[in-house]
């Protein structure tokens, strides 16, 4: 669902249209770009709430804030990859897969 800037606002009463707008300066938040301006989805919102905790609950500096979120977005990123590393695995023959496990398991530098 795309949510304007208001419907936003409305769903996080600390959150100002100042704050808001400086985040998506920032590169914080990343909503597409509507006709009406911005377009918030559910990543952005959730991400809007994962920054509310962060500065509220946690206390964190706004220094800090583009950096944890960078280091979410590496982990979501991978975490990614793994899920479609292990989907391909999945459709190998069990022969492949078998092989991959022997690998996987023998200790670094003993595998041939």
């Amino acid at each position: 669902m795309k949510l304007t800037e208001r419907q936003v606002l409305e769903q996080f009463d600390i959150v100002t249209r100042k704050q808001l707008r400086q985040w998506v300066h920032s590169g914080w938040i990343v909503p597409a770009q509507g006709e009406r301006g911005p377009s918030f989805d559910d990543v952005d919102v959730a991400r809007i709430r994962l920054v509310c905790e962060l500065r509220r609950d946690m206390n964190v500096n706004d220094d800090a804030v583009p950096i944890i979120l960078a280091l979410l977005d590496q982990l979501y990123g991978l975490r990614r990859e793994l899920r479609t590393l292990a989907t391909a695995l999945l459709e190998q023959p069990d022969e492949v897969r078998q092989q991959l496990k022997q690998a996987l398991l023998s200790p670094i530098g003993q595998q041939h």
